[in-house]
């Protein structure tokens, strides 16, 4: 079943063409990877997605819902959760007020402090520094916040940006290891990120973009075995 489907999806900042007419989709329960250069659209296609940018044309539908025009505050209730690039926490206010900020939509609290508990399992140094004021965070701290809040709505899509930009390679592997266990216990992933091996190597299918447009799209193995795509992007 598709939980995402992109159709002819365009957008411009001003006369400048950043996406033009991409078509994609993602089936329930998989990791789809978008990878590409800086600059190419990955960024903004996410953005689109959960509408913090304007599409110019085409359509976005999630769970056979049209949602293009939906402002992104109403998707959080609909099931879908976006990790920004950046991570983008609140850094003067504690990891916990962060993560209560996450479950902003739910209307039951229970559910809520059940969400909490959750994040907590998966996430342990959070509760550790829950009192903690999240800019003193490390960056690989910081993405876990960033993470947990998205998952205090208890979503069914992830969109996840650049989630190992600027951390340690330990942490970059124990992030994708997180990745793949939220993929495991039934959340579905599009992932934007610069490192393409890593992305890769946990995802089920992937798309290539080159200036705001789809080259090249196939199962993750598949692609990582092209010659294209390691001298662009496996620097192989």
């Amino acid at each position: 079943m598709r939980i995402l489907e992109i159709k002819n999806l365009s957008v411009h900042y001003g006369v400048i063409q950043a996406l033009k007419e991409i078509s994609f989709h993602v089936e329930e329960g998989e990791i789809v990877a978008l990878i590409g250069a800086n600059g190419a659209g990955k960024t903004t296609t996410l953005q689109t997605i959960s509408g913090l940018l304007p599409a110019t044309g085409g359509e976005v539908i999630f769970h056979d819902t049209d949602i293009t025009r939906i402002p992104g505050h109403r998707l959080a209730g609909m099931g879908m959760a976006h990790v920004p690039e950046g991570r983008r926490v609140f850094p003067d206010m504690t990891v916990l007020q962060n993560l209560r900020l996450g479950a902003f939509s739910r209307k039951d609290k229970a559910e809520a402090e059940s969400s909490l508990k959750e994040v907590y399992r998966r996430f342990p140094r959070l509760e550790e520094r829950a009192m903690q004021i999240a800019g003193t965070l490390s960056g690989g701290e910081q993405q876990m916040l960033a993470m947990g809040r998205a998952l205090m709505s208890r979503p069914r899509l992830i969109l996840m940006d650049e989630p190992s930009m600027g951390l340690s390679p330990i942490f970059v592997n124990e992030i994708f290891d997180i990745i793949g266990r939220l993929n495991e216990d039934g959340v579905t992933v599009l992932l934007v990120e610069q490192n393409a091996k890593k992305a890769l190597s946990i995802a089920n299918r992937a798309y290539v973009l080159e200036t705001g447009s789809i080259v090249l799209e196939g199962g993750a193995k598949e692609l990582m075995d092209n010659e294209q795509i390691k001298k662009a992007y496996l620097g192989e």
